[in-house]
């Protein structure tokens, strides 16, 4: 049994078809021409796909060095914190400052080698100065010299300050001179002793 449209359906296949009827309207798909692609864009293309090989290695080198940086940071970091805190250094003033010997026993010293230069014991005056300051030396750092040891090598001590140094290197010359050497030692090479040896042990203010 065939069946019978509704009015619904005849109302809308009409208003179907007065829409199709009017001309105000476009239902046909206008033509489209695609633009013509530039000659320098194909050049970018072929470029790319000739460096992807290395490309693909530059990516893996640079994901390389990140991950090392990242790794050395975290290893210098986890050595600085177990690494032992330094030791405080003493004050090299008060390490020199104990060297210099009293100045009373510094002027007794002096007395005695004046008293033998006055004499024209000039050579003997010299080696009394020397001879107290070794045993300065080893009273303040037992051990530290050694009966082989030469004036030289005693000067250049590490348990020497670098404040009497020169006085005992100038005095310890003076010396081998005299004693090895067999020259005269005068006045003027005792003057020079007993100034290096005075400007040390008896600073300006201690000389009086």
């Amino acid at each position: 049994m065939q069946e019978r449209a509704s009015p619904t359906d005849d109302a809308l296949a009409q208003a179907h078809a007065r829409l199709l009827a009017d001309d105000s309207l476009q239902f046909d798909r206008a033509g489209f021409d695609p633009p013509e692609i530039p000659a320098w864009f194909g050049w970018i293309g072929e470029f790319l796909r000739a460096i992807a090989p290395v490309l693909n290695w530059v990516f893996w080198i640079g994901l390389a060095l990140i991950v090392g940086l990242i790794v050395f940071g975290i290893g210098r970091e986890v050595l600085r914190l177990r690494a032992p805190r330094p030791k405080a250094e003493k004050p090299k003033a008060a390490a020199t400052a104990e060297w210099r010997p009293d100045a009373r026993a510094a002027r007794d010293l002096l007395a005695e080698a004046d008293a033998l230069a006055a004499q024209g014991q000039y050579a003997e005056a010299t080696h009394l100065l020397l001879l107290r300051s070794v045993e300065d030396i080893e009273k303040l750092q037992p051990r530290a010299v050694r009966v082989s040891l030469t004036t030289r090598e005693i000067a250049q001590l590490k348990a020497l300050p670098e404040a009497a140094r020169p006085a005992f290197a100038r005095i310890g010359w003076h010396v081998e001179r005299s004693l090895f050497g067999h020259a005269q030692a005068g006045p003027e090479d005792f003057a020079e002793c007993r100034q290096a040896y005075e400007a040390f042990a008896l600073p300006a203010g201690a000389r009086a």
